[in-house]
């Protein structure tokens, strides 16, 4: 018996239970992971809600690091004893211990701390896919990313100023414009004080950007294809304001001919070989020193309710990870 975060019903913080739970032995393709640390999600709170509607009871958690302690049948990348992490595939990484589909899981190198692996992998590899496969950027552009002072924002920035990319970000309050600033964006827009609509017209002489980043959702739809320029590309990857309930295409023609896509990061790692690949290059940017995972905040497994409390009130920074 391992200690797990169940939920049985869908609704808020208060649905997440800290039960025991049973672990068998692990089958073909599947491998006993031990966790060392979790990653805290947007999607954590997207599922447990209802709005991403999940097989009732569950588990939570899309991302963590730990050890290796068994594999099944027919599994020849990892073995007993290896410093593992993902970042997605079935949730259930709220968990002292899980059994898993041994193909989500790789490696983690040397000298990268399991703490930062587990705060990096479902946020890293979804910045990878966005700048480098979405709509691969080009060193002198200059793009439009929300939420700039987030896990996934703060990676971004850096990654971004590494590959000569202009980045303008949008934040609420000081203290986060500040640390997005200092995380790589040329230009950081307090949402809570300017129309960032108007802010992205003045700081790109109103020629626009070519591409939108948006994980905010309902309330900044409309003003992010405001900020785009003819034949621009909205990458909508989030829902943190709330889904947008109903959108017309013809809308994208009318502001310009406008592009419009949806990624997930599963459509992007669904091979081994886009995974690994993914994880990669993560890693690599990661060890260079051009991007630092920044942990703001350490929450005990057990308390997971109140770390969804704090992520959905908008009071976290960069990456928050649970410890079991």
């Amino acid at each position: 018996m391992v200690k797990a975060i169940q939920f049985h019903k869908a609704g808020g913080p208060s649905v997440i239970k800290w039960e025991e739970v049973k672990l068998g032995k692990p089958r073909k393709g599947q491998a006993l992971v031990r966790h060392t640390a979790i990653g805290l999600n947007y999607i954590d709170t997207y599922q447990r809600s209802g709005l991403y509607p999940m097989p009732l009871p569950s588990g939570l958690g899309m991302e963590a690091a730990g050890v290796v302690e068994a594999v099944g049948a027919g599994v020849k990348h990892v073995k007993a004893g290896d410093r593992v992490a993902y970042g997605s595939g079935a949730p259930g990484a709220y968990s002292e211990a899980r059994i898993m589909d041994a193909a989500t899981l790789v490696k983690i190198p040397r000298g990268i701390p399991d703490e930062a692996a587990a705060a990096m992998m479902l946020k890293g590899m979804t910045v990878e896919y966005l700048i480098r496969r979405t709509f691969p950027v080009k060193k002198g552009q200059t793009v439009l990313f929300h939420a700039a002072a987030g896990g996934v924002g703060l990676i971004a920035g850096q990654w971004l100023n590494a590959l000569g990319v202009r980045a303008i970000g949008t934040a609420g309050g000081p203290a986060k414009v500040k640390l997005a600033k200092a995380h790589g964006y040329s230009d950081v827009i307090d949402y809570t004080k300017k129309d960032f609509v108007k802010e992205v017209a003045r700081l790109t002489k109103k020629a626009g950007v070519p591409v939108v980043y948006d994980s905010i959702g309902q309330s900044t739809w409309d003003g992010s294809l405001d900020c785009l320029q003819p034949r621009g590309h909205m990458v909508s990857f989030g829902n943190a304001s709330g889904p947008v309930t109903s959108f017309a295409p013809g809308v994208l023609a009318a502001k310009g001919s406008l592009y419009l896509t949806r990624p997930s990061l599963v459509t992007y790692t669904a091979t081994r070989k886009e995974l690994e690949a993914s994880a990669k290059a993560l890693f690599t940017i990661v060890k260079s020193g051009k991007v630092k995972i920044e942990i703001n905040q350490t929450y005990a497994l057990k308390d997971a309710a109140k770390a969804h409390r704090d992520l959905e009130s908008r009071k976290t920074t960069g990456s928050t990870i649970l410890i079991p």
